[in-house]
């Protein structure tokens, strides 16, 4: 008997390019062409359906993520906010990363989009899609000189904050049990920042920014809220996921959320651990149904940057949420819009085509 074809995923957030720099940078490109311990590499991803997504380029912080994953084993924790970057600390990670994903492109790993038209033909050739993200933006100058160069690179979505303080504003913390309303909104640059990128076309992603910087770019951009990689605050009261009035913002306004995989956002103990049920997963999604509607939900996964459920693992796993999609009772119509339909809708309408 022929082998069902995976139903193909367009994700909303990874980590791999952190990972390859931390496997040795230029030369690691060889274990995501051929397979490794990542979460995403090709051979997995081929297994699984995964057909592409947002490639996260992150300065990471000089964190224990021993301690921190020890104290998101807690009942409640609350890891303070990491010192700022200063810019010419971030400028090199980001321009390294760049090289990477533009380096697996050239091997043929993956193709570069930067329309909605270039990831469908990506897609129908059998190509991984990758959309160039940089989540903190650390690296940008206030006079945008670096953001124009990272557009020409391929740059189409931007976080202007991870969970740190930036000049732009400030992002929320690893705490349970909290809501995302901490600390200022957007500063003045901030605000510029949301507009050169309305006009530019580049994608802004909500997910890390505190509340009343969600509630500034509501106000202030003309295009699509999205957070790639959020939950529910109903189902997990931490700091990361969105209340019902967000939702129902994003939903106004024509955006997505992106369903997070990673278990101390999804589960109602807020424990970063893998043991979880995919049924908690579809508690976040029909919630985000029941407010947004079907045309406002995907997936976001943070593979390779989060402990993910057991029962998915990796991109190999990702047939299992859909499985669980299908037992939950989901119409394949619904299924193909989280799985990347939503995605697609709104990258057209963001980026103009």
């Amino acid at each position: 008997m022929a082998s069902v074809k995976p139903v193909p995923v367009f994700d909303g957030h990874n980590d791999v390019l952190l990972k390859l720099r931390g496997a040795g940078g230029r030369p690691a490109t060889r274990l995501f062409r051929e397979g490794s311990d990542f979460h995403v590499d090709l051979p997995k991803a081929r297994a699984g359906g995964f057909a592409g997504g947002f490639f996260a380029i992150f300065v990471p912080s000089p964190l224990d993520l021993a301690v921190m994953k020890a104290e998101m084993d807690k009942p409640e924790y609350d890891l303070p906010l990491p010192d700022p970057v200063p810019q010419q600390a971030a400028l090199p990670v980001v321009m390294e990363k760049a090289a990477l994903l533009m380096q697996l492109e050239a091997e043929g790993a993956l193709r570069i989009c930067r329309s909605a038209a270039d990831i469908r033909a990506a897609m129908d050739a059998g190509e991984m899609a990758a959309v160039m993200h940089v989540e903190g933006a650390e690296a940008i100058d206030p006079e945008f000189h670096v953001l124009d160069v990272l557009y020409a690179a391929g740059l189409r979505s931007l976080g202007p904050v991870w969970s740190r303080p930036t000049i732009w504003g400030e992002g929320v913390p690893f705490r349970y049990p909290s809501t995302g309303d901490v600390g200022p909104g957007l500063t003045e640059d901030g605000k510029r920042l949301v507009r050169r990128c309305d006009a530019m076309g580049i994608m802004l992603d909500l997910s890390h920014l505190n509340e009343k910087g969600f509630w500034d770019v509501a106000e202030i951009s003309e295009k699509p809220l999205i957070a790639t990689h959020s939950n529910t605050y109903a189902f997990c009261p931490q700091a990361r996921n969105l209340s019902d009035a967000q939702l129902d913002a994003v939903a106004r306004s024509g955006g997505v959320v992106g369903l997070n995989f990673a278990t101390g956002f999804l589960r109602r103990d807020g424990q970063m651990r893998a043991q979880m049920p995919l049924a908690v997963m579809l508690e976040h999604l029909d919630h985000m149904i029941r407010r947004m509607g079907e045309d406002h939900v995907a997936l976001g996964s943070d593979f390779d940057g989060a402990v993910v459920p057991e029962e998915i693992g990796s991109v190999a796993g990702l047939p299992a949420l859909i499985e669980a999609m299908r037992a939950h009772g989901y119409a394949e119509a619904r299924i193909e819009k989280i799985a990347h339909g939503n995605w697609l809708r709104v990258l057209e309408t963001t980026w103009g085509g």
